[in-house]
């Protein structure tokens, strides 16, 4: 067996390629389109590479792959978490421990030749993207950009010496279960008395609804575990590619007395037609989107923070409130909201309150390398 670093675009290919052998016989897998698999990881397109450095690798044995792994340092990261972190991720491999554990080593190894002192992951390549190893909930398949992956995968990860550094929740919430009377009572009450508004993006201005998306961001995800900063332009670059997909109705933005103080995005379940494009837009998948759009009854709740500053004043709570009577106006019966801290105990009791389940649990692994 061998560990090569990748030095080509046609490599790379064969990186992105390789998902397609480890999941030929799983139902559950959901195949990443390959054209934005290789805007992801190509440098000279994806705005993460302009503050980061990293490594793609492959573990080939006779002429074929079996495993591969991305190893990355985030200058954002470190700087505004003030230690010297480096991540792994876009993990794929054979049932082989001797293949994971050698993957893993040469993540270890590229890390600590730039002065990392831990190892986490899976992220790929952070927290503002897909992170995380699905590790409860292997009964159903993922949701529009959350991972999954084969259940030897923990067995593999625990015997090459990684530890949990975080888990990250995942609930599921259908028509069926309809939130309390008293909750509505409560969020009108809130409503009233912090002087909160709720309105959908604009997206006739959409370029000014972004700035203040983005300010709200990065200042009401500050101080959780693993956040980093998006700068402009990789906010701009991931709402561009989002916006083909938005529903106005449900990017919804929380105002107190006229100032935004939170916000919520929810989309809806690409991943029932990603399923069966294959990975390939062309030549019928952007038509299959267009009009299988209409067709989707699952959302996923993406994103819903509140700045500091209004925090813990009942404002998630509206927007939860909000975006649940939205969704159910429009025709959607379900949703998965994901994902959540394991430790982020307000939030989690207000998706609970609303008669969700916990139904996935992902992880984050680390490691020392000191």
């Amino acid at each position: 067996m061998q560990i090569t670093p990748i030095t080509s675009s046609s490599d790379c290919a064969r990186f992105i390629k390789f998902e397609w052998d480890v999941y030929k016989n799983d139902l559950y897998w959901v195949p990443p389109l390959i054209g934005d698999m290789k805007k992801l990881l190509d440098p000279s397109i994806h705005p993460y590479h302009k503050h980061a450095d990293s490594q793609l690798f492959l573990a080939m044995k006779n002429g074929k792959i079996i495993g591969r792994i991305a190893a990355t340092v985030n200058r954002l990261h470190n700087e505004f978490h003030n230690e010297k972190a480096g991540f792994f991720g876009f993990f794929e491999c054979i049932d082989s421990f001797p293949t994971a554990q050698a993957l893993l080593n040469a993540a270890e190894t590229w890390l600590k030749s730039k002065g990392t002192s831990v190892m986490r992951g899976p992220c790929n390549f952070s927290t503002n993207e897909t992170c995380g190893t699905l590790i409860e909930g292997f009964d159903s398949p993922p949701v529009i950009m959350m991972t999954y992956n084969p259940q030897y995968y923990l067995r593999l990860f625990e015997q090459c010496g990684l530890q949990k550094a975080k888990d990250l929740y995942a609930f599921y919430v259908d028509k069926t279960i309809q939130p309390p009377e008293k909750m509505y009572r409560i969020v009108e009450r809130v409503k009233t008395r912090e002087n909160i508004t709720i309105r959908h993006i604009d997206m006739s201005r959409f370029e000014s609804e972004l700035r203040i998306i983005r300010e709200i961001y990065n200042k009401a995800w500050s101080k959780n575990w693993g956040f980093v900063p998006m700068t402009e332009e990789e906010f701009t670059f991931a709402a561009h590619d989002l916006k083909k997909i938005v529903i106005p109705e449900l990017l919804l933005i929380a105002e107190v007395s006229g100032k935004p103080a939170g916000f919520s995005l929810i989309l809806p379940d690409l991943n029932l037609i990603l399923k069966r494009l294959n990975g390939r837009l062309f030549p019928f998948g952007f038509l299959r989107i267009l009009f299988g759009l209409k067709k989707i009854k699952t959302l996923r709740l993406i994103t819903l923070g509140v700045v500091q500053e209004y925090q813990k004043r009942g404002i998630d709570a509206v927007l939860y409130a909000e975006t649940i009577t939205t969704g159910l106006k429009l025709g959607y019966e379900s949703a998965e909201m994901s994902w959540v801290l394991e430790d982020n105990d307000v939030m989690n009791r207000t998706i609970l309150s609303l008669g969700s389940r916990l139904y996935k649990k992902y992880r984050i692994y680390e490691k020392n390398i000191v």
